[in-house]
């Protein structure tokens, strides 16, 4: 994600609206040809380092007079976000100043040519710390600030999968950048309901569930900033959220915006009508490594009747929703919905036997770790098995 110094937006305060910057290709037909210029430079910018690629990415914008240097930064920024930089160069620079200063100041003052008054010179000092470290004085200077940011130097580079595919991660960014001041969110939808339900949970968010119309369900996301004190933490999980939103279909979306410069809460609208492209695959797959490895263990095939389903279901009742990991479905029909609890605290087992006891006339499974067996008696509607 872009950080908060990267978001471009225009605050539209007659109509109360935030607008991200967005790039399309009516009004910014030519950043394809800039994108795939980009990503040359970083795809052949492998040992280059990170201050040179950002330059001639910069370049690159040399004729867009319309293009802010914000946007040439977060375009620096997503190419880095698929890069990795050398670290072996970093570890020795600490030492390497170190030592070539204790022996430059040992023969202080120096100057550029050596007389009576002042007998050690440049050249002759960097040849003694050379033959020293028996390294050439170009290496010396490269790897003297090596481990500042600037200076790493680039190892590898993942790409995009084309350049209109970059462009696409950079309008997403730009909203994810936005939403770092939201303190609520709306989403509405008739088709994705469970996913994006999943989504929010997954992201952690605080959500209360309505139906306005009939199949229509409304999300509202939450957070610390509306209830308990003002934070920005829970404006990250909300820009967290947003490309496994984009991922679904048949949604609409509202934000409420806040920021200490402004008189009035202002709003970020936005469907799926937009055309925004997640980075996403359709469906991400795991909560959790103790699901992936479960559902590798069962295998897609039946066992004893039984298959594993991963599939979305949700209870709802009131304000309580519950979204198992699994569900398991017999040759007959009969389906048993399954969580598996990983790390737990007493709160979020407290949840969890609330949630049995709200829906204890639906079959649910909870695979827990041997030492939480205590926590649950029959009082709660729980069976151990």
């Amino acid at each position: 994600m872009l950080t908060r110094d990267l978001q471009l937006c225009t605050y539209d305060f007659h109509r109360g609206l935030v607008l991200p910057d967005r790039l399309t290709q009516k009004s910014h037909a030519g950043y394809a040809r800039l994108a795939a210029n980009m990503l040359a430079i970083y795809e052949q910018g492998v040992g280059r380092r990170r201050c040179d690629l950002h330059r001639d990415v910069q370049r690159v914008f040399e004729q867009e007079a319309d293009c802010p240097l914000r946007r040439m930064q977060a375009f620096c920024k997503l190419l880095d976000e698929q890069s990795e930089y050398s670290e072996s160069e970093r570890r020795g620079a600490a030492e390497l100043r170190r030592t070539v200063f204790r022996q430059a100041a040992a023969r202080h003052p120096l100057v550029s040519q050596a007389d009576t008054l002042f007998e050690h010179d440049v050249e002759t000092v960097r040849r003694e710390i050379t033959a020293g470290l028996n390294r050439s004085w170009e290496d010396v200077r490269d790897g003297l600030f090596a481990d500042v940011i600037d200076n790493h130097r680039l190892q590898s580079f993942a790409g995009f999968e084309s350049p209109r595919a970059l462009l696409s991660r950079y309008n997403v960014a730009q909203v994810q950048a936005a939403l770092f001041s939201a303190v609520s969110l709306t989403v509405e939808t008739a088709a994705d309901f469970k996913r994006i339900l999943r989504a929010a949970r997954l992201s952690r968010l605080m959500h209360t569930l309505s139906s306005p119309r009939p199949g229509v369900w409304r999300i509202e996301l939450t957070g610390p900033a509306s209830v308990l004190r003002e934070t920005r933490r829970y404006g990250v999980l909300m820009a967290r959220f947003l490309p496994a939103l984009i991922s679904c279909s048949d949604w609409s979306m509202r934000a409420v915006m806040e920021n200490r410069g402004w008189s009035r809460s202002l709003r970020l609208e936005l469907s799926s009508a937009d055309g925004l492209k997640s980075h996403l695959p359709a469906d991400d797959l795991f909560d959790s490594s103790l699901e992936a490895e479960f559902a590798e263990k069962w295998g897609p095939d039946e066992r004893d009747g039984w298959k594993l389903l991963r599939e979305a279901e949700i209870l709802h009742r009131g304000q309580k929703t519950f979204v198992p990991d699994f569900v398991l479905q017999h040759v007959s029909g009969r389906r048993v919905l399954m969580e598996i609890v990983g790390f737990w605290t007493p709160e979020y087992l407290t949840a969890r036997l609330e949630t049995l006891r709200i829906f204890r006339d639906v079959p649910i499974l909870l695979a827990i770790p041997e030492s939480t067996v205590q926590h649950f008696d029959s009082q709660q509607g729980a069976a151990v098995i």
